[in-house]
């Protein structure tokens, strides 16, 4: 009869075990994630709620159809996240490795897009310390922009964190360096951030972009 009988000095000792205790360590992190932009947000809402009219018009000078795409952008890496989680559920290593490359691939793109869409708004003198000279119609848009400018940066912050995890991943993933069971784990904890970032997109895209 097999020996049965649980190690106190390790209570994480078996799989199931260490993979609750990674999963719940990251919905405590995500936790702490969102309380930060849930900050930002109560901001931009109470900022709306004093000024609708001047963060309406501050808004309608950001790039709609830039954040459009870059959000088709995450939410399509979203769902190579999905699947890279997907295949490693299903023992596919290297078809995980791929989703996740792809969704890195696709993070990078975001970044180039928000760059570009900063040049912009520098160039229109809405990007507050960086445009010289600045062109705000009032107090209420320059501090709109910035924290349209905190918020985003903030943002691409985290995108840039996710992407590199990825791409981690992805390599460890290809060249065997990721053993089951931790390769579900690992696969797993950092889709769950990778979400956290596209959900966090999700809702500044209409909170900054269309406050209409």
């Amino acid at each position: 009869m097999a020996d049965r009988r649980v190690d106190l000095h390790d209570p994480y000792g078996r799989p199931r075990q260490q993979h609750s205790a990674d999963m719940m360590g990251m919905f405590v992190f995500l936790a702490s994630e969102i309380m930060l932009f849930g900050g930002l947000f109560a901001v931009i809402f109470v900022m709306r709620r004093l000024h609708p009219a001047e963060v309406v018009a501050a808004s309608m000078r950001l790039h709609l159809w830039i954040g459009g795409l870059n959000t088709l952008v995450l939410l399509t890496s979203s769902l190579m996240v999905a699947l890279a989680v997907h295949a490693a559920r299903a023992r596919r290593r290297q078809a995980a490795a791929g989703w996740s490359a792809t969704a890195a691939l696709l993070g990078i793109v975001f970044l180039a897009i928000k760059a570009y869409e900063y040049s912009i708004e520098a160039a229109d003198g809405l990007l507050p310390a960086v445009s010289v000279p600045t062109r705000f119609s009032g107090p209420v848009e320059h501090l709109f922009m910035n924290a349209y400018l905190i918020a985003t940066g903030l943002h691409a912050v985290h995108v840039t964190i996710g992407v590199l995890l990825l791409a981690w991943m992805a390599l460890r993933l290809r060249r065997g360096m990721l053993p089951l069971p931790g390769r579900i784990v690992t696969v797993e904890v950092t889709a769950l951030y990778w979400h956290l970032v596209d959900v966090i997109w999700v809702f500044l895209y209409p909170v900054l972009y269309l406050a209409r």
